[in-house]
């Protein structure tokens, strides 16, 4: 039983073509006011799954419920426009013959004058007052996607669906794109779905993250819950770059160059990937083919090469090959550091910061 606070629900809902699964046995609910992001690589099944939602793809099984009530079942298949649904796609879709205001009213009914208040009020939510006469053609890309945003919402849908919306924008403006988006569609209070190939994305706009693989839901959590928290190595990469020591692990404890790490619950003998973000390595300097002490916390130094280092404007990005296998493992610094070719680093792990799976 769908409870009085989801807004969306899907239950078991599948879609293959040509015999190949693209979307298997997906549920998730969205809540009223919620930004619920669709995270995964082209081909994954996001887009399929937002489609089945807005009624333009039909699933070959599951449910999807809104308000508690089925738009899709066994025995309804609810057309778009009786979904309560409003669509925003990557190429904004505005009626170039119609101005600013008549693409916004497009949807809406009434009469007259409460179509036009309804026009002027989205149009000040998003800083557009007084571009109701303008048409399409004499708008920037970044106008043009505020207006297909109060285009979606005029009708007051109980649900948004929003497939790569800033895809097309260019990256000066998308980050303030965003920020005036979410705040209009917190403000409207609608379940919203968002459809994202961007984990920078995900983590900006959503209060909860599913990410997808392979036409089914990996994971699924908070922003900073499903960053800090991966459930496999392939989800730590999609989030950011990642350095993987391998090992084995021997009675919960794996040797590696850097020290030992406890590896409780995994096969005794058998490999492990040990997984550790750029940004949780540490660097420090060689004393005369020494490095520092080991530390409970940081384990124990290994030696590295410097292959090439590169200023990013927020951060340095150190390029090692080490030592003890010639594997090649990279390094985030903060500011700049920008040690040359050949120079000889120690590098050592933060062991809090570390994430262990089974060897992929």
């Amino acid at each position: 039983m769908t409870s009085s606070s989801e807004r969306i629900e899907i239950q078991g809902l599948s879609r293959s073509f040509s015999g190949r699964a693209v979307v298997s046995d997906v549920s998730l609910q969205v809540a009223a006011g919620q930004v619920m992001c669709l995270l995964g690589p082209s081909g994954c099944g996001k887009s399929t799954t937002l489609r089945m939602i807005a009624g333009v793809e039909t699933p070959d099984q599951g449910r999807i419920l809104i308000d508690g009530q089925p738009v899709f079942d066994a025995g309804v298949n609810l057309p778009p426009e009786a979904r309560g649904v409003g669509l925003m796609f990557q190429d904004f879709a505005l009626f170039p013959h119609l101005t600013v205001a008549g693409n916004v009213a497009f949807g809406l009914v009434g009469d007259k004058a409460t179509k036009l208040r309804r026009v002027e009020e989205l149009l000040e939510k998003v800083g557009l007052s007084g571009f109701g006469s303008k048409h399409p053609h004499e708008l920037s890309g970044g106008e043009q996607q505020r207006v297909a945003l109060i285009r979606a919402l005029a009708p007051k849908p109980r649900v948004m669906l929003m497939d790569e919306p800033f895809s097309g924008l260019d990256n000066r403006l998308r980050d303030g794109i965003r920020d005036a988006t979410l705040e209009v569609l917190k403000a409207e209070g609608a379940a919203v779905l968002l459809v994202t190939h961007e984990p920078e994305e995900a983590m900006r706009m959503a209060d909860e993250i599913a990410l997808m693989r392979g036409g089914q839901i990996v994971q699924r959590g908070a922003p900073y819950n499903i960053y800090n928290a991966p459930v496999d190595r392939a989800a730590a990469a999609f989030f950011s770059d990642i350095n993987v020591i391998r090992g084995r692990s021997t009675g919960a404890l794996t040797e590696t160059p850097f020290g030992a790490f406890l590896t409780p619950g995994h096969l005794d003998g058998g490999e492990v990937d040990i997984v550790i973000r750029p940004q949780h390595l540490k660097i420090d300097f060689d004393r005369a083919g020494r490095g520092p002490n080991p530390t409970v916390s940081e384990g124990s130094p290994a030696r590295g090469i410097v292959q090439r280092a590169r200023y990013l404007g927020h951060a340095s990005l150190v390029e090692f090959r080490m030592e003890f296998d010639g594997s090649i493992l990279t390094a985030s610094v903060p500011g700049v550091f920008l040690p040359k070719p050949d120079t000889v680093l120690w590098l050592m792990i933060r062991r809090d910061r570390c994430y262990v799976f089974p060897a992929a």
